[in-house]
Protein backbone atom coordinates (compact mmCIF):
# COMPACT_ATOMS: atom_id res chain seq x y z
CA UNK A 1 0.00 0.00 0.00
CA UNK A 2 1.22 3.23 -1.23
CA UNK A 3 2.40 5.85 1.73
CA UNK A 4 0.21 8.72 2.16
CA UNK A 5 2.18 12.53 0.60
CA UNK A 6 3.47 14.16 3.50
CA UNK A 7 2.11 17.77 3.40
CA UNK A 8 5.64 19.38 2.20
CA UNK A 9 5.03 16.71 -0.88
CA UNK A 10 1.19 17.87 -1.57
CA UNK A 11 2.34 21.17 -1.53
CA UNK A 12 4.54 20.85 -4.34
CA UNK A 13 2.70 18.45 -6.53
CA UNK A 14 -1.11 20.41 -5.87
CA UNK A 15 0.17 23.42 -8.17
CA UNK A 16 1.39 21.75 -10.62
CA UNK A 17 -1.27 19.17 -11.00
CA UNK A 18 -3.75 21.98 -11.04
CA UNK A 19 -2.24 23.77 -13.69
CA UNK A 20 -2.18 20.54 -15.69
CA UNK A 21 -5.82 19.42 -15.09
CA UNK A 22 -6.94 22.95 -16.71
CA UNK A 23 -4.15 22.77 -19.28
CA UNK A 24 -6.03 19.79 -20.54
CA UNK A 25 -9.30 20.95 -20.01
CA UNK A 26 -8.03 23.99 -22.63
CA UNK A 27 -6.78 20.88 -24.79
CA UNK A 28 -10.65 19.98 -25.38
CA UNK A 29 -11.40 22.94 -26.60
CA UNK A 30 -12.46 23.39 -30.26
CA UNK A 31 -10.10 24.54 -32.94
CA UNK A 32 -12.64 27.19 -33.89
CA UNK A 33 -15.79 28.57 -32.97
CA UNK A 34 -17.91 29.99 -29.85
CA UNK A 35 -17.84 28.21 -27.07
CA UNK A 36 -20.44 29.42 -24.18
CA UNK A 37 -21.22 32.69 -26.64
CA UNK A 38 -17.78 33.66 -26.55
CA UNK A 39 -14.76 32.96 -29.65
CA UNK A 40 -12.50 30.22 -28.95
CA UNK A 41 -9.34 32.04 -28.55
CA UNK A 42 -10.84 34.12 -25.91
CA UNK A 43 -12.60 30.76 -23.47
CA UNK A 44 -8.89 29.64 -24.07
CA UNK A 45 -6.87 32.84 -22.54
CA UNK A 46 -9.44 33.37 -19.92
CA UNK A 47 -8.76 29.43 -19.13
CA UNK A 48 -4.74 30.38 -18.91
CA UNK A 49 -5.71 32.88 -16.48
CA UNK A 50 -7.35 30.38 -14.43
CA UNK A 51 -4.58 28.21 -15.09
CA UNK A 52 -2.30 30.38 -13.58
CA UNK A 53 -4.29 32.13 -10.99
CA UNK A 54 -5.40 28.67 -9.26
CA UNK A 55 -1.37 27.50 -9.04
CA UNK A 56 -0.69 31.09 -7.97
CA UNK A 57 -3.46 30.56 -5.27
CA UNK A 58 -2.16 27.14 -4.13
CA UNK A 59 1.66 28.29 -3.95
CA UNK A 60 0.89 31.13 -1.73
CA UNK A 61 -1.55 28.53 0.35
CA UNK A 62 1.28 26.44 0.82
CA UNK A 63 4.40 28.86 1.18
CA UNK A 64 4.84 27.94 4.70
CA UNK A 65 6.28 24.52 3.18
CA UNK A 66 8.81 25.79 1.12
CA UNK A 67 11.69 25.66 3.44
CA UNK A 68 14.11 25.78 0.38
CA UNK A 69 12.97 29.02 -0.65
CA UNK A 70 13.38 31.21 3.29
CA UNK A 71 16.25 31.52 5.28
CA UNK A 72 20.11 32.71 4.93
CA UNK A 73 20.60 29.80 2.45
CA UNK A 74 18.30 30.12 0.26
CA UNK A 75 19.24 34.10 -0.59
CA UNK A 76 21.07 34.68 -4.14
CA UNK A 77 24.10 36.64 -4.43
CA UNK A 78 25.21 38.56 -7.51
CA UNK A 79 27.27 35.39 -8.56
CA UNK A 80 23.49 33.69 -8.21
CA UNK A 81 22.09 36.30 -10.25
CA UNK A 82 24.52 35.95 -12.77
CA UNK A 83 24.48 32.21 -13.59
CA UNK A 84 20.48 32.52 -13.38
CA UNK A 85 19.98 35.19 -16.12
CA UNK A 86 23.19 33.47 -17.99
CA UNK A 87 21.18 29.96 -17.85
CA UNK A 88 18.34 31.58 -18.59
CA UNK A 89 19.30 33.38 -21.70
CA UNK A 90 21.12 30.80 -22.84
CA UNK A 91 17.77 28.30 -22.61
CA UNK A 92 15.65 31.41 -24.44
CA UNK A 93 18.47 30.76 -26.94
CA UNK A 94 18.56 26.84 -27.31
CA UNK A 95 14.42 27.05 -27.74
CA UNK A 96 14.03 29.33 -30.71
CA UNK A 97 16.87 27.94 -32.09
CA UNK A 98 16.28 24.07 -32.11
CA UNK A 99 12.98 23.85 -34.01
CA UNK A 100 13.27 20.96 -36.61
CA UNK A 101 10.24 18.77 -36.88
CA UNK A 102 12.29 16.22 -35.70
CA UNK A 103 12.69 18.21 -32.77
CA UNK A 104 9.36 18.64 -31.76
CA UNK A 105 6.82 15.37 -30.81
CA UNK A 106 3.40 16.53 -32.06
CA UNK A 107 1.84 19.71 -31.61
CA UNK A 108 0.80 21.59 -28.29
CA UNK A 109 -2.55 19.99 -27.16
CA UNK A 110 -3.37 23.94 -26.12
CA UNK A 111 -1.85 26.39 -28.16
CA UNK A 112 -2.63 30.10 -27.11
CA UNK A 113 -4.64 31.86 -29.64
CA UNK A 114 -3.47 35.47 -29.63
CA UNK A 115 -6.05 36.80 -32.31
CA UNK A 116 -10.14 36.91 -31.80
CA UNK A 117 -12.44 35.86 -34.29
CA UNK A 118 -12.16 39.40 -36.19
CA UNK A 119 -8.30 38.60 -36.43
CA UNK A 120 -7.25 41.21 -33.84
CA UNK A 121 -4.91 40.88 -31.07
CA UNK A 122 -6.05 39.85 -27.56
CA UNK A 123 -3.44 42.32 -25.52
CA UNK A 124 -5.21 41.61 -21.98
CA UNK A 125 -5.02 38.12 -22.58
CA UNK A 126 -1.78 38.36 -24.04
CA UNK A 127 -0.63 40.19 -21.00
CA UNK A 128 -1.97 37.56 -18.66
CA UNK A 129 -0.46 35.01 -20.81
CA UNK A 130 2.93 36.56 -20.44
CA UNK A 131 2.40 36.65 -16.65
CA UNK A 132 1.28 33.88 -15.63
CA UNK A 133 4.59 32.02 -18.08
CA UNK A 134 6.65 34.61 -16.81
CA UNK A 135 6.22 35.07 -12.89
CA UNK A 136 4.08 31.85 -11.93
CA UNK A 137 4.83 28.75 -14.18
CA UNK A 138 8.79 29.40 -13.40
CA UNK A 139 8.46 29.04 -9.54
CA UNK A 140 5.70 26.36 -9.60
CA UNK A 141 7.66 23.89 -12.14
CA UNK A 142 11.12 24.52 -10.26
CA UNK A 143 9.16 23.51 -6.94
CA UNK A 144 7.95 20.21 -8.34
CA UNK A 145 10.68 19.21 -10.98
CA UNK A 146 13.64 19.83 -9.51
CA UNK A 147 12.57 20.70 -5.56
CA UNK A 148 10.40 17.43 -5.44
CA UNK A 149 10.65 15.16 -7.76
CA UNK A 150 14.42 14.88 -8.33
CA UNK A 151 15.04 15.43 -4.52
CA UNK A 152 12.73 12.27 -4.36
CA UNK A 153 14.15 10.14 -6.96
CA UNK A 154 17.56 10.52 -5.09
CA UNK A 155 15.64 9.15 -1.89
CA UNK A 156 11.69 9.47 -0.63
CA UNK A 157 12.83 11.48 2.68
CA UNK A 158 13.26 14.47 0.16
CA UNK A 159 13.22 17.39 2.63
CA UNK A 160 16.78 16.21 3.88
CA UNK A 161 18.16 15.92 0.57
CA UNK A 162 20.84 18.57 -0.08
CA UNK A 163 20.53 20.00 -3.57
CA UNK A 164 24.46 19.54 -4.71
CA UNK A 165 24.61 15.95 -3.33
CA UNK A 166 21.96 14.91 -6.09
CA UNK A 167 23.64 12.08 -8.11
CA UNK A 168 23.40 11.80 -12.19
CA UNK A 169 20.77 9.26 -11.63
CA UNK A 170 17.87 11.58 -10.14
CA UNK A 171 18.96 14.44 -12.56
CA UNK A 172 18.77 12.12 -15.68
CA UNK A 173 15.35 10.83 -14.69
CA UNK A 174 13.48 14.18 -13.19
CA UNK A 175 14.58 15.48 -16.85
CA UNK A 176 13.03 12.83 -18.35
CA UNK A 177 10.16 13.02 -17.46
CA UNK A 178 10.14 17.14 -17.56
CA UNK A 179 10.57 16.00 -21.43
CA UNK A 180 7.50 14.45 -21.61
CA UNK A 181 5.58 17.61 -20.75
CA UNK A 182 6.55 19.48 -23.38
CA UNK A 183 6.35 19.23 -27.64
CA UNK A 184 10.13 20.63 -28.09
CA UNK A 185 11.80 17.51 -26.64
CA UNK A 186 15.19 18.37 -27.78
CA UNK A 187 15.10 21.85 -25.69
CA UNK A 188 13.53 20.54 -22.93
CA UNK A 189 15.98 18.42 -22.55
CA UNK A 190 18.86 20.63 -22.33
CA UNK A 191 16.11 23.23 -20.34
CA UNK A 192 15.74 20.87 -17.99
CA UNK A 193 19.60 19.76 -17.43
CA UNK A 194 20.47 23.48 -17.25
CA UNK A 195 18.08 24.08 -14.42
CA UNK A 196 18.53 20.87 -12.56
CA UNK A 197 22.98 21.45 -12.85
CA UNK A 198 22.18 25.06 -11.65
CA UNK A 199 20.31 24.15 -8.68
CA UNK A 200 22.56 21.69 -8.19
CA UNK A 201 25.88 23.81 -8.12
CA UNK A 202 24.55 26.68 -6.11
CA UNK A 203 22.28 24.46 -3.87
CA UNK A 204 19.77 27.25 -4.17
CA UNK A 205 15.92 26.76 -5.86
CA UNK A 206 15.82 30.49 -6.48
CA UNK A 207 18.83 29.83 -9.00
CA UNK A 208 16.80 27.63 -11.05
CA UNK A 209 13.21 29.72 -10.66
CA UNK A 210 15.56 33.23 -11.61
CA UNK A 211 16.39 31.48 -14.78
CA UNK A 212 13.53 29.60 -16.02
CA UNK A 213 11.79 32.96 -15.25
CA UNK A 214 14.44 34.44 -17.51
CA UNK A 215 13.64 32.13 -20.28
CA UNK A 216 10.04 31.95 -20.23
CA UNK A 217 9.59 36.12 -20.01
CA UNK A 218 12.40 36.94 -22.48
CA UNK A 219 10.75 34.09 -24.79
CA UNK A 220 7.39 35.78 -24.33
CA UNK A 221 8.69 39.54 -25.28
CA UNK A 222 10.17 37.39 -28.56
CA UNK A 223 6.87 35.91 -29.17
CA UNK A 224 5.35 38.97 -29.03
CA UNK A 225 7.23 41.09 -31.00
CA UNK A 226 8.03 38.62 -33.87
CA UNK A 227 4.06 36.80 -33.70
CA UNK A 228 5.69 33.41 -33.39
CA UNK A 229 2.83 32.44 -31.30
CA UNK A 230 3.20 28.30 -31.72
CA UNK A 231 5.76 28.84 -28.87
CA UNK A 232 3.25 29.57 -26.88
Amino acid sequence: MALPLSPEARARILPFAAFMLVLALRGQLPEEGLVAGLPVATVSGLLYGVQAGLAALLLAWAWRHYSELRGPAARMAARDWGLAVGVGLAVFGLWIGLDEPWMRLGEPSAGFRARDAAGELQWGLIALRWAGAALVVPLMEELFWRGYLMRWIERADFLQVEARTVGARAVLLSTGVFTLAHTEWLAAVLAGLAYALLYRQTGKLWTAVAAHAVTNGVLGLWVIRQGAWQYW
